[in-house]
């Protein structure tokens, strides 16, 4: 059965394409980054660079901005307007990773976010991932909540960085959302990292 997950963080460098690499390897997916907003570090390019299969495809982003902006600002500056019929779903009968821009309530235009678009996808499950600061509880609790009150099924969720028990402990609870495990802080990012992450990862996906 052909498995299809959504990841969004809780905020902007959370850890999204980091994870998004470890579940494209573990399941030997395909990836999809839905918005692309910045060129000189385009997300299709990490996700290249640390795979280790050959059977995953990476798919053209569905937009691409060149500035590093909301999805809404960059388009604008390119006297471009983004719309919901643009974000298409990679055809693909492998499993597919997708990743968003920001979080779920980034604006793609003056009237939707990245969450409008996500309520039209029946067949998608969401992974959230969270990192601890200042503030993460909130923003962890909120993101979660409004996939609930939309009704968007969520997998679970992604611990990513330093170990924090009473934190973590409060977002599961309050959330009642599927702890699916955690990303450790790695001195460096490599395929073995890659690949330690992914055997792991493989067994809850």
């Amino acid at each position: 059965m052909q498995k299809k997950y959504f990841v969004t963080g809780i905020d902007t460098e959370v850890g999204k394409t980091l994870v998004a690499t470890i579940l494209t390897e573990a399941l030997q997916a395909d990836y999809q980054k839905v918005v692309q907003a910045g060129l000189e570090e385009r997300d299709i390019n990490f996700v290249k660079k640390y795979l280790s299969n050959s059977k995953t495809v990476i798919h053209p982003e569905c937009v691409c901005l060149k500035n590093p902006l909301s999805p809404h600002a960059a388009a604008e500056m390119e006297q471009l307007n983004i719309t919901l019929s643009q974000l298409e779903v990679a055809a693909t009968e492998n499993h597919l990773i997708m990743e968003g821009a920001g979080g779920l309530m980034v604006p793609i235009n003056y009237q939707e976010t990245l969450l409008d678009w996500l309520k039209l996808q029946k067949d998608v499950e969401v992974i959230v991932v969270s990192k601890n600061y200042l503030g993460s509880i909130n923003h962890s609790l909120m993101t979660l909540e409004i996939l609930k009150q939309n009704h968007i099924p969520v997998k679970g969720i992604i611990f990513n960085g330093t170990i924090t028990p009473a934190s973590e402990k409060v977002i599961q609870e309050i959330s009642k959302t599927e702890y699916l495990g955690r990303i450790l802080p790695e001195e460096k990012i490599t395929k073995e990292v890659i690949l330690k992450y992914a055997e792991y990862f493989k067994k809850v996906l």
